[in-house]
């Protein structure tokens, strides 16, 4: 474990292109995994959103940050590098999360807690994109993806902010929350270093009018340049 960019404590390795290598440390950094955490005092969160260019040879991650006081945007970076691994099921943070920490190392401002486009614990290994990218950059960060990766769930009723626990066997791996009225809901589950109900608390306290919570909204707005 060492300092990274932010001075917070993160875990530095190597960048594999072969599975059984990522698989190992996979196992690695799940055994270095916090979510039992209270967070620190919350006044910007960065929306970290990565996606894939020129038939997946180029990464792109955009990361936005908004200032909680007024819901403005302060901050934004947009990178592009090159793709370093193929896709793999269950080792996508290994091709994605990259390009996730130059993004976040290319803000002016360091953001207290960071909101990240796809699983954090909800994983089959317990290291979605949220986990890894929180791990190696020692920030807190939060998994909010639009489909069920792993575990089950009862039905969640159609009236806003209606939830639902996500179980993998007996653990608590997330909760399924509508954001909206009638529409699909989203998966919630803490990346590192936030707890279960600090996640749902600031998904719900970022929300507006729209299905995602405001961070990765505008994120995914930056990188489609819409």
């Amino acid at each position: 474990m060492a300092a990274g960019p932010y001075d917070f404590p993160c875990i530095n390795h190597d960048w594999p292109r072969d599975a059984p290598s990522a698989r190992v440390i996979q196992q690695a950094l799940r055994a270095e995994l916090v979510t039992a955490c209270a967070l620190p005092v919350v006044t910007c969160i960065a929306g970290v959103d990565i996606g894939f260019e020129n038939k997946g040879c180029t990464t792109r991650a955009a990361a936005v940050v908004l200032d909680v006081a007024s819901g403005a945007i302060v901050d934004t970076a947009l990178v592009r590098q090159p793709t370093r691994m193929p896709y793999i099921p269950g080792l996508l943070s290994f091709r994605e999360v990259p390009a996730g920490l130059a993004a976040l190392a290319a803000l002016r401002m360091t953001p207290d807690l960071v909101m990240v486009d796809g699983h954090g614990i909800a994983h089959p290994r317990r290291l979605g994109v949220a986990t890894h990218l929180g791990l190696v950059s020692g920030l807190p960060t939060i998994g909010v993806a639009k489909k069920r990766l792993v575990g089950q769930h009862d039905p969640v009723p159609e009236a806003r902010l209606a939830r639902a626990e996500l179980f993998h066997g007996d653990e608590l791996i997330g909760t399924v929350l509508r954001s909206r009225a009638g529409v699909k809901p989203i998966f919630i589950s803490p990346g590192h270093r936030v707890h279960h109900e600090d996640a749902v608390a600031w998904v719900i306290r970022t929300l507006t009018r729209y299905k995602l919570p405001e961070p990765t909204r505008q994120a995914d707005k930056l990188a489609s340049n819409r």
